[in-house]
This record gives C-alpha cells, structure tokens and sequence, in this order.
C-alpha cells in the first residue's frame, strides 16, 4: 500500500523528465529503483506537434521547462487570424473597404449584392455553349453574404449611383422585398 502510494507520488513528479530519462544512459545510474521502477511504468503522452524553437538544440537536452510547460498552447498563440478588413488605417484611423468585393460584386441600392458564378472565365474551351451561358447569369448573394460585405464595404460603397444606359437600373428597387 504505501509502495504503491510513493511510487505515484514520485511518478507524479519524475513524470515531465521519464522520457529524457529512457533516452539518457548514465539517467539510469543516478535513479534509485524505486524511481527506475515508476519511471518504467510511466508513459509520457505522445505530442500532437513538435515544436520548432527558434534557438534550436539547448545544451541541458531539452527546451527549457517554462517553454516546455506551454507547450500545449503555443499554437493558439503562433496561429493568428488572417484578416483582410482594416478597422482603422494608419493615415485617417478610418474604415478601410476590401477591394476584393468592390472587384468582385456589385451592391444594388436595396442592399442585395450580385456575383457572377464561380468558373465563368475558367477553362471555357472544355465546356459547352449552354454551360458557358449558364455561367455568365449572375447570381443575387444569399442574406447572410449580404451582411458580411455589406461589413466589409464603406458607406462610399452603399449609396445610390444613377448612371446613364443602367443595365441594373430595373433590379435596383425591389417591391416586397425583405432583407
């Protein structure tokens, strides 16, 4: 009983260096048998990811113990969010607009945006007439893709714009709409 109490015990603490120890020869001389015993019976998890510590190999066999502790969360650190809105610019500390929707899509004054299908200008000599037809249609986005470019445009975007010889001037004011 009280073996089996002081063999968790050093399990518990000798649990962080039981993998150096099995790679290490001359770990095994200093260890008494006691802790050889627990450190046999000890399985360390297997990491999910080795991580690549910029100063490379350290001279005590390992990385530090600080690193070593959080190693567990250095990924939701190093993987930062990659996004292409500016909430504020460094010139003005203004909203900046995604030039990627100006590009691609166009905002009708009743706040519906409308795109192109995908594959309209790819690989057209391998399609068919009426399937090159089908893909030059254009499409009105869905409510939610609504909001998310209406979030990444300015308001320079947003208003009404009367051009001569329109060919959306019919489908900029919709009746029972809602959206």
């Amino acid at each position: 009983m009280a073996a089996a109490a002081a063999c968790r015990a050093v399990a518990g603490i000798l649990r962080r260096w039981a993998p150096r120890a099995a790679l290490v020869p001359s770990a095994g001389r200093a260890v008494s048998g006691l802790s050889a015993r627990c450190i046999s019976q000890v399985r360390a998890p297997a990491p999910l990811w080795k991580p690549r510590l910029p100063w490379g190999n350290l001279p005590g066999g390992g990385a530090p113990s600080v690193l070593s502790s959080i190693t567990s969360l250095l990924p939701s650190i190093l993987q930062q969010p990659v996004r292409t809105l500016t909430y504020y610019s460094l010139r003005n500390g203004k909203r900046k607009t995604v030039k990627a929707v100006t590009d691609r899509f166009l905002r009708l004054h009743n706040g519906l945006w409308v795109r192109r299908k995908a594959g309209y200008k790819k690989k057209l000599w391998k399609k068919s007439t009426a399937q090159k037809k089908r893909l030059r249609e254009l499409v009105l986005c869905t409510r939610t893709q609504c909001k998310l470019l209406d979030k990444m445009t300015t308001s320079f975007w947003k208003r009404r714009n009367w051009y001569v010889d329109d060919p959306y001037q019919k489908y900029h004011d919709r009746t029972n709409l809602r959206v």
